[in-house]
Order: structure tokens, then sequence, then C-alpha cells
């Protein structure tokens, strides 16, 4: 995610994985662009965005011609026209070799879409789908008709771009990726209501902070009880499970895209001791951080 808008490094919350800040070379309106993939690569002429890296922003790639990969989290996609990638703020991304493909790009802030409709709820979903295979049906034609509408208000006229209709327009857009089926998953965010929202929102901001479902729990003013059921029907997970894999999966990401020792990654993650941390990942992963790190890391 850094790709879209920046070529400058953003170093402002000590991340050690490399990331890059919001900030497209021109827009009419502050928090979201949309271009395509083609100059996107073109803006970064180095090859910064097919290095791991990661932005505090969602991008949403349409793929309307060729055929390559885009790799997220450890897991590798097969793109082609019809593919749908959305990638949420803290996720690790590499884009596959330029030239390859092409397809609607659309980046924005957490902040910019209106937080009046459902399609809020959608912004804390952390966890959700990263690629949906749409192939070239009725699905597909939806969402770039609606992409199309966006790109159309975007680059009207200096000073006749609505702020407004962009945030409106992209929530639909939103709101008509929630319709997606979700195949083979159990429940949905949806399912555990505006409480596993918010519990996900406080999980997001605190998980390197505390791993006890007790703290979530008072903070929100529920019961362990309470959480456990909403993440449970969103998950399948209770919800000690749910805060475990979000500190896991942070865990192999720092592994696996950085040089950080482990005792570091140990102490940024809330772990006191390092083999408090070796015995939780070795739980939750079946490996030592060690052997994770020697499998996993690869060229940056």
């Amino acid at each position: 995610m850094p790709t879209a808008h920046a070529a400058v490094p953003d170093r402002t919350n000590a991340d050690p994985i490399p990331g890059f800040g919001f900030n497209p070379p021109t827009a009419p309106v502050p928090g979201m662009e949309i271009t395509d993939l083609a100059s996107l690569h073109d803006r970064m002429p180095d090859g910064g965005l097919e290095r791991v890296h990661r932005v505090a922003f969602h991008t949403l790639t349409l793929i309307t011609e060729g055929s390559g990969e885009h790799t997220v989290d450890f897991v590798t996609y097969p793109c082609r026209p019809g593919t749908l990638l959305w990638i949420r703020p803290g996720q690790v991304q590499r884009f596959g070799h330029r030239g390859l493909m092409n397809g609607t790009h659309l980046l924005f802030t957490p902040a910019f879409p209106p937080h009046v409709t459902s399609a809020d709820r959608l912004l804390d979903e952390w966890s959700g789908p990263t690629c949906r295979q749409l192939a070239t049906g009725r699905d597909y034609a939806v969402l770039s008709a609606l992409m199309g509408q966006i790109r159309a208000e975007f680059t009207r006229p200096d000073g006749t771009v609505s702020h407004e209709i962009l945030q409106l327009q992209l929530a639909t857009l939103l709101l008509q990726i929630d319709r997606l089926p979700r195949h083979g998953e159990r429940g949905g965010p949806q399912a555990g209501g505006e409480l596993y929202a918010r519990f996900r929102s406080e999980l997001e901001r605190s998980y390197a902070d505390t791993h006890k479902a007790d703290d979530y729990a008072r903070r929100l003013g529920y019961s362990v009880k309470t959480l456990t059921r909403v993440c449970l029907a969103a998950t399948g997970q209770p919800v000690k499970q749910v805060i475990d894999a979000r500190v896991a999966l942070e865990a192999q990401r720092l592994l696996s895209h950085t040089d950080e020792p482990v005792a570091r990654i140990a102490r940024r993650l809330g772990f006191s001791e390092p083999t408090n941390f070796g015995k939780f990942f070795v739980r939750h992963t079946g490996t030592t951080p060690g052997d994770f790190r020697r499998t996993h890391q690869g060229p940056r």
C-alpha cells in the first residue's frame, strides 16, 4: 500500500517495515485518489512497489487487463481481469512485476468515507477478504461502473469536484463489495454487529499493549462473555483467540519482513520476556520465531 501515493518512505511511526504516506502528486480532494496500476508504477520507477511494504490507508484494485500476482501477508494471489483486491491499513504487500497487468486503483484514508452509513463498519474489518475473483460477469460490471463514476467525478475540471459526491460514491462501492459472496467464511464481521466493530478497532490500537480479554472488555464496557459471544458469531473463535491471532500475525510480519532481533520484536508486541514470546509463537504457529524467519524471510 505504500504504493499509490508517495515516493517518500513514511517513518513517522517507527515501523520497521517500509511504508509510504498518503501523498498523491495531485488530488482535487484530500484523502482519496483514483488512478491505474500503470501510472502507479510509473510514479515509482525504482521498483519500490515490488518490494514488501505497508501503508496506513485502504486500496481497492480492480484488474482489467493482463495477468500477474499480488502478495499480501504471506499469500500470493493470482490476478486476471475481474480480480478485486482490497488491501487494508497495516497489511504487508508486494506488487507483481510492472507491465504484466493493469487496472483501476483507488486509494483512500480511513477518514475519507462518510461515517454515517453502514459502510463505516467495513473500514475496521482488517481481516476481511483480500481477493475476490469476479471473472467478467455481473458483479465485475457493477463494480467497474461504480469505479468509472468515481473517476469521472474525481477528474472533473478544477473547482468543480464534489468531496461529498465522492464520499457517497465510495460508500456505495464499499456496500456493493460487501454484497459479494464470502465463500467458505463463517458469519462475517456483520454477524458480530457494532460491538464487534468497536472491539476490532480497539484491538488494532492496543494489541501491542495488552493481550488480555479482560482489558478489552473493560475498555468497551462489556463482559468477556459478551465479547466472546460476538467474536464467535463473527469469526467462530472466542475473544482470546482473536486477540492472539492478531498478535501472532504482526509477529509473523515483523519476523519475515524486518531484521529486528527477536527480543526487540517481543518487546514491541508487549512481551516482557523473549522466552514468553517464543512459547506464544510456537503455540500459535507450530514453529519457533527463528525457524519461521529462516523459512519466510525473502528479498525486500
